[in-house]
């Protein structure tokens, strides 16, 4: 059956500019790290793709390793791209990275010139597209020098093959030199995707600062901490849940007392804000201006419209604010 995009899909959604950029992004974006790859149901990923973009997201992140096995969250996007979203394609951010491991040997991960470009070929092999909107590097590189691997995002975007550079899991030391180099080689820097929800609080230690002085959009990844934000470890460790998966990011030693102590105040608030607990920590970080959009992962339908309901209640009262504080510390 032919896909025909939901005609009022730009009616509810907001947009916010990305830092002093041209570009405007949902509030909320979906990411395909995880439920996308080759162990994942064709049809389910299909379906979440298609009510995202009916419900105004434009913005679809990957990267050269998503999937199990890496590489096939973008073949698998790849092929709903060209059966669903190419009449469309001018409407769609699309974003890809590479940094990780990815092939064998010595240039198959890390900030070389010629493992960011050969990776950035092959993703856009993966996915049928002549250029994406963004490519990031995906991680900082110890060993080789800043100015290589900036140099090699400047020729990406020179080369036409992306059309936005953006930086992901920089410090903030780390992320105004990249800065300044891109600005010097004339490709500014469009956005970074750091590590950021009401659980992991780093990117408020001087990054938020450093990107909001130099313009630059934040797109906070896990914003429910690898689905502890969801509530569905109230009341422990559900089975088939990430932290009971042994080659999970989650693991269990992770879900103590305290922690759950915690998540059920939060849950007790949420509710009181006729949220929940996942919509509560999605609202929470659009609060910060200097938030572009909020990533989010999703493995079924009703996943993702419980997230996009953040977007019905978005304000928070001083007092809501101190009492999120008080739980969290």
């Amino acid at each position: 059956m032919t896909y025909i995009a939901n005609p009022s899909r730009y009616d509810k959604m907001a947009y916010r500019r990305c830092g002093k950029s041209g570009i405007k992004l949902p509030e909320i974006s979906l990411g395909l790290w995880h439920n996308f790859g080759g162990v994942d149901t064709y049809e389910t990923y299909r379906a979440i793709l298609r009510t995202a973009f009916d419900a105004g997201i434009t913005h679809f992140d990957l990267a050269n390793n998503y999937g199990p096995p890496p590489g096939s969250a973008e073949e698998n996007f790849g092929s709903i791209l060209k059966k669903d979203f190419l009449p469309y394609r001018d409407e769609l951010i699309i974003s890809s990275k590479a940094g990780y491991h990815m092939w064998p040997g010595p240039y198959g991960e890390w900030g070389s010139r010629k493992y960011l470009i050969s990776s950035c070929d092959q993703s856009l092999k993966r996915m049928g597209l002549e250029y994406v909107d963004i490519f990031y590097s995906h991680r900082p590189d110890p060993d080789t020098p800043m100015e290589e691997t900036m140099g090699a995002l400047d020729q990406i975007v020179r080369s036409g093959k992306a059309l936005y550079a953006g930086l992901s899991n920089y410090n903030p030391e780390q992320t105004k030199e990249a800065l300044a180099i891109l600005k010097d080689l004339g490709t500014p820097c469009l956005i970074h995707q750091p590590k950021y929800s009401m659980l992991v609080r780093d990117p408020e230690e001087g990054l938020l600062d450093v990107l909001g002085d130099e313009g630059v959009g934040c797109i906070p990844f896990s914003p429910l901490a690898q689905g502890l934000l969801t509530g569905k470890y109230l009341n422990g460790i559900p089975e088939g849940s990430r932290a009971d998966l042994e080659h999970g990011f989650l693991q269990k030693d992770e879900i103590n007392d305290q922690l759950v102590d915690k998540l059920k105040s939060l849950n007790n608030l949420a509710e009181k804000r006729g949220q929940s607990l996942a919509q509560m920590a999605i609202a929470w970080l659009l609060k910060d201006e200097r938030i572009t959009t909020v990533l989010i992962g999703a493995s079924r339908v009703s996943q993702l419209e419980n997230s996009l309901g953040a977007l019905d209640n978005k304000d928070f009262s001083n007092g809501e604010l101190e009492e999120i504080e008080k739980i969290l510390k």
